[in-house]
């Protein structure tokens, strides 16, 4: 494409490879530099290169886009370079980083560095290939959620790099039965306590794990193995340190320049102007860089609800509506239907998932629609009401049994991920584990049976790391999971249990193929509050079913009858209550007959016990 074509499309907010136009570009002549400060008086380069001399390398404009640009002999890859920017009515020279970096230093450090061409070879066009064909709305979809620099670290507690993480990692997760892995943030950030939320390099991987060549192998290694990537992507909003995108070229560029509109008082962050065009092809192209340059799966997009909403954690008079009077931010509307449509137009089979926590309507439906175009929506609601039930004493839970039956009746308005994320485990709210009630008996098997009730709801799932062992200490960022905890027999056995609902999970198409439709789903019985039981079926396309059974008491309950489609023989294919994982070992012996005659609106009916805080999964013989 040539120079101006590109700047036209850049201005116009239609260029979704504008990291091809701005940024550093090393050729063997040196580097050219570009970057966008409309508003600047000056620009020069500064850097290692340079002795960080302001006057040594001017820049000049280009024309009338605000791009400007300079070619810099003495810089090569691996240099470190600022922009220096003099500002307009004597603002001053301030120094900012590249948006557009490939690459920063190491924290503390902030300078953006030259990078390279890659010289990586994929070797993952096999998964390639088959992702585009991929039939995702009926196919099994397990994320394991994880910080890759507290997943595991060295004895020194310095953390893993990328090739040290595809060797412990991926065999992890293959051996525990998930699909996916999704990534925190790796885009390039300041603070470690942000966990990558707070992003300053929207083009560069985080230099705290390794090159980015180094990610490109993690990635390939993971597709070669069968495991799809997934990044968790920011485009909400970004932090106000002076030398990053903040006031860039001494005016709000990136941002809005009132901060009803262009600053979350909650974080301490702005907010990203959606309706510049520049800014505009400034993200796409970001979504673009990482799904083009290393081949991630798709993108999780963080806090949505907080971009559609203008009045968000906002009381009266501190937000400005819309043209219409209104609170919906149309700018971000449009933004977020052009990145759907984009990722899925350019990259086939790759997914977005929106984490929205509002009743925001159509939001995986397709932008032609009228739809937000996501391919899923995180189930807030649905975690919300599972983990303030599971969070009950079990003698008062007969009287909140519809905080377990309420999802069903929104639950195919979106395509759902259930999702028990690093959000609940944060910021005071103990982990997975410390929020059952109860003995430590009570704890393992009550976290059993939510792994298991989150395995055998309809909706694809989402599992942040060590809630799959019981991680027993609330997560912190700084250190690593609590990886002894392996050594107990009841975590232990929590492990096993989950990878065994995993597999059974992606094994089962009775389990996975109508994730997003009714007809995979039939209550049984949903109205047993006085014994805090409920029994469903779980259906395949083609007709094949599996029951399930769950006690949310730690009272047995004997010679349980429910209905069922047809008389014969039904295996107990999984017990949670089984002593192979931590159980008391209370079940059915493997097998039950169900006889004819009418049960439950049922052509027959088995008798069962049901486990004490335990599902109990049946599949006809």
């Amino acid at each position: 494409m040539q120079l101006s074509d590109a700047m036209h499309l850049f201005n116009e907010g239609r260029n979704v490879q504008s990291y091809r136009l701005l940024g550093a570009h090393p050729d063997a002549t040196g580097t050219v530099f570009r970057v966008w400060a409309p508003n600047a008086v000056a620009v020069a380069v500064v850097g290692d290169f340079n002795g960080w001399d302001g006057d040594a390398d001017p820049m000049h404009c280009l024309g009338g886009g605000g791009v400007w640009e300079a070619r810099v002999a003495s810089a090569r890859p691996g240099s470190l370079y600022r922009f220096e920017i003099t500002c307009q009515n004597g603002g001053g020279r301030v120094r900012k980083s590249d948006p557009y970096a490939r690459g920063f230093e190491l924290r503390p450090g902030s300078a953006a560095r030259v990078a390279g061409p890659s010289q990586h070879v994929w070797r993952d066009a096999v998964w390639m290939t088959r992702r585009a064909a991929w039939d995702w709305l009926h196919a099994p979809v397990n994320i394991y959620e994880l910080h890759a620099g507290s997943w595991m670290r060295h004895p020194d507690g310095s953390p893993y790099r990328w090739p040290e993480l595809a060797e412990r990692l991926i065999p992890y997760a293959l051996q525990q039965g998930y699909t996916h892995l999704e990534l925190l943030p790796i885009t390039e950030h300041p603070l470690d306590e942000s966990w990558g939320y707070q992003t300053t390099g929207y083009f560069a991987p985080t230099s705290r794990y390794g090159s980015p060549d180094e990610l490109r192998a993690f990635i390939d290694a993971c597709h070669q193995a069968g495991l799809g990537v997934l990044l968790d992507w920011v485009p909400g909003h970004f932090p106000q340190d002076d030398w990053a995108l903040a006031r860039y070229d001494g005016t709000a560029l990136y941002e809005h320049a009132d901060p009803r509109l262009g600053v979350h008082a909650d974080w301490g962050t702005h907010i990203f102007n959606y309706g510049r065009h520049e800014v505009r092809s400034f993200l796409l192209s970001s979504a673009h860089w990482w799904l083009a340059e290393f081949h991630f799966d798709g993108l999780r997009v963080d806090a949505v609800a907080s971009m559609l909403y203008l009045d968000y954690s906002r009381r009266p008079g501190e937000w400005l509506p819309n043209r219409f009077g209104g609170r919906e931010n149309l700018e971000a509307i449009d933004f977020l239907r052009d990145l759907n449509t984009l990722v899925h137009g350019e990259f086939p089979g790759a997914l977005t998932l929106a984490e929205e926590s509002t009743a925001w309507p159509q939001v995986s439906r397709p932008a032609y629609t009228g739809g937000l175009g996501f391919s899923m929506k995180w189930s807030m609601g649905w975690m919300n009401d599972s983990l303030r039930y599971f969070r009950r004493d079990p003698v008062h839970r007969r009287w909140h049994h519809d905080e377990l039956t309420f999802g069903q009746m929104y639950a195919y308005s979106e395509n759902f991920v259930l999702p028990l994320s690093h959000d609940e485990v944060v910021h005071g709210k103990g982990s997975l584990f410390g929020k059952m009630p109860g003995d430590d008996w009570r704890r393992r098997a009550q976290l059993r049976l939510l792994l298991a009730w989150q395995a055998c709801t309809p909706g694809k799932k989402l599992m942040f790391m060590g809630g799959e062992f019981g991680q027993v200490r609330e997560w912190s960022e700084a250190r690593e999971l609590d990886w002894t905890l392996l050594a107990d027999v009841g975590h232990a056995g929590i492990q096993r249990l989950s990878a065994d609902l995993n597999h059974l999970y992606r094994d089962l198409p009775s389990l996975h193929e109508q994730d997003f439709e009714p007809a995979g789903f039939e209550w049984i019985d949903c109205h047993d509050s006085e014994h805090s039981v409920l029994a469903w079926l779980r259906v395949a396309r083609d007709g094949r079913f599996v029951v399930v059974l769950a006690n949310f008491t730690p009272a047995p309950c004997s010679d349980y009858r429910i209905g069922v489609p047809r008389a014969g023989i039904y295996q107990e294919i999984l017990n949670s209550d089984s002593a192979h994982y931590g159980g008391s070992n209370l079940g059915n012996g493997g097998r039950l007959e169900a006889v004819e005659g009418a049960w439950m609106n049922r052509p027959a009916s088995l008798v069962a016990n049901l486990p004490p805080l335990a599902v109990v999964i049946l599949q006809p013989v």
